[in-house]
């Protein structure tokens, strides 16, 4: 497995980041709010928002390859009855993608959320038709929930989605 860190993000990341994120193969398998093409202009709007990100709802880090960015890892926390889950977020550069380091870097942020936090659970979405997204979550001890048919339109495609989660006394 390639070797990385999780870390805070730097205004100096946007270079890097609008790099490796102008990718379809990137951008096809997120939401609609991560845009595609992703301009410089972008990355450094995400990461204002990810420094002045409340840490008490919040965990946004920056995935850091040889003193780089090269992709990003979250926790959200739920509000009123969600409270006490946070869904997952992640990204990769295509280049490193196939190395471990993203099934590693999920386990690492769930290990540091349920440290932080008095959550129970946290889950994933990723759309049923990315076996590598899928691939990740169970390498990292997630459990599939279940199936949402037709849940998500990309572009002009109807997706099914799935939930994914991982119990706080599952985590390793």
């Amino acid at each position: 497995m390639s070797q990385f860190q999780l870390r805070l993000w730097r205004e100096s990341d946007a270079a890097a980041i609008s790099r490796y994120a102008n990718d379809w193969e990137v951008a096809r398998w997120l939401r609609d709010v991560f845009p595609h093409p992703y301009t410089q202009a972008d990355a450094a709007g995400f990461i204002q928002m990810c420094l002045t990100a409340d840490p008490a709802a919040d965990l946004l880090l920056a995935i850091d390859r040889a003193g780089a960015a090269v992709g990003s890892v979250s926790l959200s926390r739920g509000q009123d009855v969600y409270r006490r889950s946070a869904e997952l977020g992640y990204w990769l550069g295509r280049s490193f993608w196939g190395q471990g380091i993203m099934s590693a870097a999920v386990g690492e942020i769930c290990r540091r959320g349920f440290a932080q936090w008095d959550i129970l659970r946290i889950y994933a979405g990723p759309f049923a038709n990315n076996a590598a997204s899928r691939r990740v979550l169970e390498k990292a001890g997630f459990t599939l929930e279940g199936v949402l048919r037709q849940s998500v339109t990309k572009g002009e495609d109807i997706l099914d989605s799935c939930v994914y989660s991982l119990l706080r006394e599952e985590i390793s």
